[in-house]
C-alpha cells in the first residue's frame, strides 16, 4: 500500500484494466462491509459502526502519519476541513442506518443518487452553468429514484429509511464540491487522515448518544472486518482512478449494485422487484450520461486554446 502525502498521478500511460479490476475490487470490498453493517444492525447502532469504522481508518493511517505528522496535517484552510467532514461523517451514519433498514440493492441504488446531486449543487453552491442536457438526465435520474420508491403502486420503500439514504446522497455530494478544491494543496494521505482525525471525533458523540453497545468477541471481530473492508474500499478506488482513465473506470463501480443484490438474495432473502430494476436502470443510465457529457466537456476545455 503506496500513500502519497502531496500530488495526485501525473500523465503517461494509463492502465485501463489494471484501474478497472481495482475498482472492481473495491465494489467487491463496498458490498462486503455494508452486508455486514446490515448484519450487525440488529445489536449495533449505525453511529457506533461508523465510530468504529472511522476508529480502525485511523489505525490504519497511523503509520503513515507518524513519517511526517506535521506535514500531514498542515492546512490554510481547516473550516473547510471541518465542514467537510461533518458532512461526510453524518452522510455515513444516515447511509449505515439505510442499509440496516432496507434492502441491500435499493439502498445502493439510492446511494448512486449523489451524481443527481452533484448538479444542483454545482448551480446553486459553486455558481457553475450546466448544460440543459445534463440537466435533463437528472430529472431523468431523478426519475429512476422514484421508481425505485415505487410511491404510485407495488411495495414502497419505508419513509425514514429511504429519506436517510437519500439526504446521506446529498450530505456526500455536498462534501465532494469540496474535495475538488482541497486536492489543489492537499495531498491524498493529508486528506485520509483529516477524514480519520474529524470523523472519529464528529462520530464518538453520535455513537454515545444514540445508544453504546459494548459489542461480543464475535461482533467486535466483525466490526473490525467492517472497518478494514470500508478501508479498502476507498483504497482500492483510488488506486483505480490512479492507474485508469476515470471516464472509463469509474463506470466499473456501479457493478456494486448487481453484487449487493447477489448478497441480499443470499445472505438476506431480499429479490428486489421490477420496479427496483428499472429504477436502477434509470439512475445508473442517466449518471453514466452525466458523468460522460461533463468528462467530454472537461476534455474539450483541455484542448481549447487559451
Amino acid at each position: 500500500m503506496t500513500m502519497r502525502s502531496g500530488g495526485s498521478h501525473l500523465g503517461g500511460h494509463s492502465d485501463n484494466v489494471g484501474g478497472a479490476l481495482w475498482i472492481f475490487a473495491s465494489a467487491c470490498c463496498f458490498v462486503v462491509s455494508v452486508s455486514l453493517v446490515k448484519y450487525l444492525g440488529r445489536d449495533v447502532p449505525p453511529a457506533m459502526q461508523v465510530f468504529i469504522r472511522q476508529v480502525i481508518a485511523l489505525i490504519v493511517l497511523l503509520p503513515w502519519i507518524l513519517r511526517n505528522p506535521v506535514g500531514t496535517f498542515r492546512t490554510r484552510r481547516p473550516g473547510l476541513l471541518f465542514s467537510r467532514s461533518m458532512a461526510t461523517s453524518t452522510s455515513m451514519v444516515l447511509a449505515y442506518y439505510s442499509y440496516q433498514r432496507l434492502p441491500l440493492a435499493e439502498a445502493n441504488a439510492l446511494s448512486f443518487s449523489r451524481v443527481l446531486w452533484m448538479v444542483p449543487l454545482a448551480i446553486f453552491v459553486l455558481g457553475e452553468r450546466v448544460p440543459t442536457a445534463r440537466l435533463v438526465a437528472t430529472l431523468g435520474g431523478f426519475a429512476g429514484v422514484l421508481i425505485v420508491l415505487s410511491p404510485g403502486g407495488g411495495e414502497q420503500l419505508p419513509l425514514w429509511p429511504a429519506a436517510a439514504g437519500l439526504f446521506a446522497a446529498f450530505l456526500l455530494a455536498f462534501s465532494l464540491t469540496g474535495v475538488k478544491s482541497l486536492t489543489r494543496d492537499h495531498g491524498q494521505l493529508s486528506l485520509l487522515a483529516w477524514a480519520a482525525v474529524l470523523g472519529t471525533l464528529f462520530t464518538l458523540p453520535m455513537a454515545l448518544l444514540t445508544g453504546w453497545v459494548t459489542p461480543g468477541p464475535r461482533d467486535a471481530l466483525l466490526l473490525m472486518v467492517m472497518g478494514a473492508a470500508s478501508t479498502a474500499t476507498q483504497f482500492c478506488y483510488i488506486r483505480g482512478l490512479t492507474l485508469g482513465d476515470s471516464s472509463v473506470v469509474a463506470p466499473v463501480d456501479y457493478s456494486r449494485i448487481v453484487l449487493s443484490a447477489a448478497f441480499g438474495a443470499i445472505f438476506f432473502g431480499e429479490i428486489p422487484s421490477a420496479a427496483t430494476w428499472t429504477g436502477v436502470a434509470v439512475i445508473v443510465g442517466t449518471t453514466l450520461f452525466i458523468t460522460w457529457h461533463a468528462s467530454r466537456r472537461a476534455a474539450r476545455q483541455r484542448t481549447e486554446p487559451a
